[in-house]
């Protein structure tokens, strides 16, 4: 099934004339290759497996599409006012979501990474758009907890989303329970059934979409894990989703990386990753030159116990919070630029004028229309996710 178009107040025309497609000249330096071999990730897919059985049976699961059946908040539209050349469709979160000073959206990907352009891109009947949020304690406290959404992406569904906590699994077999992951989340892939979500010092946390829990609300906002009573909370979330292993980044560069964001390449299949660094003077972020890498899969569709990198890159852009990759062909997005970088071995890079608050990138395979690049902003008030056509950004 196509994906839903949602009306925006400007025309396809109007669109064009306001936000022309600036000059996108070569720029004078793009990225140099670095050895790849420097780079390799380790997996441990079965790192929760008994603790996770005893979830399962003692809360029972719910498949994507009962979850969505069950989604509670309704998506809008775009405003008029946003349009960034070659701006395809797109939605914003309810009021709520869209000004919340303690949730940040983060990282995107869509059914479309999960299983490709067959069945139109649906899983488990229904084509979805993911984005992976952190949570603060309080508007100026530090991150406590990770979440996702599920958004309905379909005609034949409402336009809905749901929210689904992440958490770590604790205690052991007899006595399952689970905690919150505070983590940025700055990043998300999903490939097949696994969910890959960014962890900035570590490498990635994975998730199996076929293990949503079944949690108890009613509770108080704070409450997390099994109670006294043996019921089950998630800070009141309807869902939750349980940590099913670690995949740990590991480097003989001397400088490790910073997992800021990462994006999925089906056609290579392999998860590409940057880093978010500051040319000087930041506090909280490395101030060096960022890189990115490429990580293929095994032939299985996950990562083998010991993956070597397949390509590494020195790249002379910074404030990267975004990526990805198709088919030999690079995009970053930069949230302190305002840009979008474009490369390729063969061409060069391209550099084009992009949004405020930019986030991540992914890319959407169609058969019958344009391919897109799936992106999002997080400022509170201005929380836009939105598609453009990626030819639009190609060089």
């Amino acid at each position: 099934m196509r994906r839903r178009r949602l009306t925006i107040a400007a025309t396809g025309a109007l669109i064009a004339a306001l936000f022309a497609v600036p000059g996108a000249a070569n720029a004078a330096a793009g990225p140099t290759t670095l050895p790849a071999g420097q780079y390799t990730l380790s997996a441990n897919y079965n790192q929760f497996d008994a603790v996770n059985a005893a979830l399962v049976s003692t809360l029972g699961t719910a498949p994507v599409h009962t979850v969505m059946d069950n989604a509670n908040h309704d998506r809008t539209g775009l405003p008029s006012s946003f349009s960034p050349a070659g701006l395809e469709t797109g939605f914003r979160f309810d009021s709520g979501d869209n000004s919340d000073c303690t949730n940040f959206p983060q990282g995107i990907t869509t059914s479309r990474d999960a299983i490709g352009t067959a069945n139109s891109g649906n899983y488990d009947g229904h084509q979805l758009v993911v984005v992976s949020w952190y949570t603060k304690a309080g508007c100026d406290g530090a991150q406590s907890r990770s979440r996702i959404t599920l958004v309905d992406w379909d005609a034949t569904y409402p336009n809905k989303y749901r929210k689904v906590l992440l958490v770590e699994p604790t205690g052991s077999a007899t006595t399952p329970n689970f905690k919150d992951i505070p983590v940025h989340a700055g990043g998300v892939s999903w490939y097949g059934d696994y969910l890959y979500v960014a962890d900035t010092g570590r490498g990635m946390r994975v998730f199996d979409m076929r293990k949503i829990l079944k949690t108890n609300t009613g509770g108080t906002a704070d409450q997390i894990g099994r109670q006294s009573s043996g019921v089950y909370y998630a800070h009141n979330y309807a869902y939750a989703l349980p940590q099913i292993g670690t995949i740990t980044a590991g480097t003989t560069s001397g400088t490790n990386l910073a997992w800021s964001t990462i994006s999925l390449d089906r056609v290579s299949k392999s998860i590409v990753m940057t880093e978010y660094t500051c040319q000087s003077g930041c506090t909280s972020y490395p101030n060096r030159a960022p890189r990115a890498i490429r990580y293929p899969f095994a032939s299985s569709g996950t990562f083998a116990a010991s993956t070597t990198a397949s390509q590494a890159l020195q790249l002379p852009w910074y404030n990267l919070n975004g990526v990805a990759s198709h088919n030999g062909r690079w995009w970053f997005a930069s949230s302190g630029q305002k840009q979008l970088y474009y490369w390729t071995s063969a061409t060069g890079s391209a550099t084009y004028s992009w949004v405020s608050g930019a986030e991540s990138i992914s890319y959407w395979e169609d058969d019958v229309n344009p391919d897109l690049l799936w992106s999002l902003t997080e400022s509170a008030g201005s929380r836009n996710v939105f598609a453009v056509e990626q030819a639009t950004y190609d060089g």
